[in-house]
């Protein structure tokens, strides 16, 4: 395998992305869409700041000092607006990349004359994969310059440490859209047909993204069982229980009800979260969500849940990046 020929494979296909039409209509739409949600994210976040600033006005009137200041709002919650558009149409933009890097040339048979040049399998689907993520990270270059552009047109000026939350919300976007990416490059190696590839490509991404969601927490009432019932409350007057042996009973009772309950939760959000494992979707707005609201959980929760969901959303791609490999270099091409 040669660096040289995977460039050329890649550059090729990097320069096939950016001029197809359907590439430029998708990421258009993304745009279209990436503005609009970050229009309605800078009106939320300037109402947000005015009554931030009305909160540190009335403390310091009422303590005569900064006191419990309230907290200011955060420029990352804007960018929950654009993570909205990119999931569904950054998704579809990434199916429709890698749907047809092989099975459109299996199609139209120009694998076969491809592969009679001086160049390798490996070559060839590791130069067409790095093709494809250029240009999906190029899309995402455009859609953050252009809001970033947005935010300074309204003045809104980031602090050292939201841009370095910025980028990693631009790291975990980019590592979405690579997730479905894999997914469709791997149909696209096993699917005979083109439009095959894209349908299955767009089925399965609602699935990862929307369905499986819903079967996780489906799943998590099935497996944690009936919800406990809690006991009967008995008759009090003026707020004071008229037997205190029944009232006792009840304590007692209600406090195992109450661990009852906490254990069928935790069962419950088990099997739920370890169904979310395999969706991206929930991962990526995970560590989008983490990163906005930094302050709602301690310094190292936050930063040991945003490196394992990125572990997550690192696992699913190449899983599917190493089946469209596997399945590439034994492809038999006729």
């Amino acid at each position: 395998m040669v660096a040289e020929r995977i460039l050329i494979v890649a550059g090729k296909e990097f320069s096939d992305h950016l001029t197809s039409r359907k590439f430029l209509v998708i990421l258009a739409l993304l745009l279209m869409l990436a503005l609009l949600g970050m229009h309605q994210g800078i009106d939320q976040y300037n109402r947000n700041l005015e009554a931030y600033n009305q909160q540190l006005q009335a403390a310091g009137d009422a303590t005569g000092s900064a006191g419990m200041m309230p907290e200011r709002p955060s420029i990352l919650s804007i960018f929950l607006h654009l993570e909205n558009s990119l999931i569904i149409f950054g998704g579809v933009l990434a199916i429709a990349t890698g749907a047809d890097l092989v099975s459109k040339e299996k199609e139209s048979r120009s694998l076969k004359t491809l592969l009679s040049h001086p160049v390798y399998r490996d070559e060839v689907i590791n130069g067409k994969a790095l093709g494809g993520m250029a240009a999906l990270g190029v899309a995402l270059a455009v859609a953050f310059t252009l809001t970033s552009a947005v935010l300074l047109v309204f003045s809104i000026v980031p602090t050292a440490g939201e841009v370095v939350a910025i980028l990693i919300f631009g790291l975990a976007s980019f590592l979405f859209l690579l997730a479905f990416f894999a997914l469709a490059l791997a149909l696209s190696v096993v699917v005979k047909e083109n439009g095959h590839a894209v349908v299955y490509g767009l089925t399965l991404f609602f699935a990862f993204t929307y369905l499986l969601q819903m079967f996780g927490m489906v799943l998590g009432g099935v497996v944690a069982g009936d919800i406990p019932q809690g006991p009967e409350r008995p008759v009090t007057v003026d707020g004071r229980p008229v037997d205190e042996a029944v009232w006792k009973a009840y304590e007692e009772e209600f406090g195992h009800y109450i661990e009852e309950m906490e254990i069928y939760r935790n069962k419950q959000q088990f099997v739920t979260d370890t169904v979310n494992i395999f969706s991206p979707m929930m991962a990526y707005n995970t560590v989008a969500s983490t990163v906005a609201y930094p302050s709602e959980l301690p310094p190292e929760d936050a930063a040991s849940r945003i490196w394992r969901n990125f572990a997550a959303l690192l696992v699913f791609p190449s899983v599917f990046f190493a089946a469209a490999y596997v399945r590439f270099m034994r492809m038999d091409i006729r």
